[in-house]
């Protein structure tokens, strides 16, 4: 079975930074898109970057310039790495995978089927 697990949340203020990391187990396909989601209070879940094994990188226009997602292939491990947070990304934040072997074709909250459980970051002011 494939399972992803966060962590690196937490809470901090306003213009400080956060590294979230997702260890993946049992994703044997050598191509992937894989990403982040995060989804506030009475809000729709958003995609947030992501990235897959044909080089694509995409971010959300509101933390381009801020946040980088990254990928240790070596360690199965996807990381977000979150500068100069703002209340607005205050958030539950969840990695995904696509699918079995999927590029990023989209990156849509349905195209994805392999969930984390989340991780909390709180941004105060």
């Amino acid at each position: 079975d494939v399972q992803l697990v966060e962590s690196g949340g937490g809470s901090v203020q306003r213009g400080g930074s956060l590294r979230l990391s997702c260890v993946v187990s049992g994703y044997t396909y050598s191509s992937h898109c894989m990403g982040w989601f995060r989804q506030s209070p009475g809000k729709k879940r958003e995609g947030v970057a992501h990235l897959d094994s044909g080089k694509m990188i995409r971010y959300t226009d509101s933390v381009k310039g801020r946040f980088t997602i990254s990928l240790d292939n070596a360690k199965n491990i996807l990381y977000l790495q979150m500068n100069n947070l703002q209340p607005e990304d205050t958030a539950m934040y969840y990695c995904a995978i696509r699918g079995d072997g999927d590029l990023c074709y989209s990156v849509f909250e349905g195209d994805f089927r392999y969930w984390g459980e989340g991780t909390q970051v709180t941004v105060s002011s």
